[in-house]
């Protein structure tokens, strides 16, 4: 049977939605909720933006916005996703200049945004820019940890460059559940995985509004059988935007590793991706200077081709944990670039032993975190 995915575009889409109402009555394709719409391969992704009060009865929407679409030809599959934007009180100014609440050391953070089922912590790798190797940290950090005996998970949440498959060897598609509406987590190395890129092409360019990166990251957080966990390792998309902002206060993160070069300019972003996570009050596990130094393959000599110990000091300054030094390593790029991850493909060796340091503080930062957070509150009486 001959495909029609070449007539299918997103006016098809948006003509489609004209016969889906709002519980307001109007037309879907016309309401202001309807916040993108995104037609590849024949794929169609849809986000639609909503007060969180009004979540129960935008559901109906959303499922009949769903089954609309499937039915148009050439669509091999739809996803339809409610973005609640919660309006959040700004904090007071003294709560804002008390840093030490931020920490992971400091009082347990209130709870707040999406638990997900299954998963006992959520943690974000994240970066003040791009270029750090965040993605290349998470991955080893998540197999470090497993190797520390967790059960651990590892979401690619970096939509527009999803590096999980290419760093995991893995390119198949997630099955469902018998219903159709919960996806399956795939699962390489002894974790388990999701990312936008097992559902698009590697080379599809991913042009999509803040909205749309939330809805799609809510989904794969909401909508995936997970667990059981001990862990969630979520690889955040770098920098301090929109959407990172979003992220760290609609999910309930036990906490963030934020990752580093030594150079100024990375830590100068470091710095606010720190102030970021305090901001919405994440823990922060500490610091990770990563190429912290250069290793000859040839000669076994080291290079501090970034300088060094810059992260260290930053971590120190802001009085924050300081969790290890990942040295650059031909060994670490070769093997990412194949699938096979440091601690797979060379597990004794000094460089995933740096992982597992890391991963250590890690651990310890989390416990801490969390041994807080199950304290009873103490007792004033005036």
């Amino acid at each position: 049977m001959m495909s029609h995915t070449a007539e299918l575009s997103e006016d098809t889409v948006r003509s489609t939605l004209a016969k889906v109402r709002t519980p307001e009555g109007v037309a879907l394709s016309v309401s202001p909720a309807l916040a993108g719409v995104v037609v590849t391969s024949g794929k169609v992704y849809l986000s639609i933006n909503i007060d969180p009060a009004q979540a129960r009865a935008w559901e109906d929407v959303r499922i009949a916005a769903e089954n609309a679409v499937k039915a148009l030809p050439g669509v091999a599959s739809a996803l339809v996703t409610l973005t609640a934007e919660r309006k959040q009180a700004p904090a007071p100014a003294a709560a804002a200049h008390n840093h030490g609440h931020g920490h992971a050391h400091g009082g347990a953070p209130a709870p707040r945004g999406i638990a997900v089922p299954g998963v006992a912590s959520i943690i974000a790798v994240a970066s003040g820019k791009g270029g750090v190797g965040k993605s290349t940290t998470s991955i080893n950090l998540a197999l470090a940890l497993r190797d520390l005996g967790l059960k651990v998970g590892l979401l690619d949440a970096d939509i527009y460059g999803p590096s999980v498959p290419r760093l995991t060897g893995v390119a198949q598609k997630p099955e469902t559940t018998a219903d159709g509406k919960t996806m399956l987590p795939l699962e390489n190395f002894g974790l388990q995985l999701m990312s936008i890129g097992f559902l698009v092409e590697e080379d599809t360019p991913m042009i999509w509004r803040g909205p749309m990166v939330m809805s799609a990251i809510s989904q794969m957080l909401k909508d995936v059988k997970w667990g059981p966990l001990d862990v969630l390792v979520v690889d955040m998309p770098p920098g301090t935007g929109d959407a990172q902002l979003t992220m760290a206060q609609q999910v309930n993160l036990a906490g963030a590793v934020i990752v580093s070069t030594p150079q100024d300019l990375a830590l100068i972003d470091a710095r606010r991706g720190v102030a970021m996570f305090e901001r919405v009050n994440v823990p922060i596990l500490g610091v990770v200077e990563n190429m912290s130094h250069f290793i000859c393959p040839h000669c076994g000599g080291r290079s501090d081709i970034f300088g060094h110990g810059g992260a260290h000091a930053e971590a120190d300054k802001m009085g924050v944990p300081f969790l290890g030094e990942i040295p650059l390593h031909m060994r670490i790029r070769e093997m990412s670039d194949a699938g096979l991850p440091i601690l797979v493909s060379d597990p004794d060796s000094p460089q995933a032993d740096a992982y597992r340091h890391v991963a250590t503080g890690v651990k310890a930062a989390l416990d801490r975190a969390t041994a807080q957070s199950r304290q009873a509150p103490r007792i004033v009486i005036e």
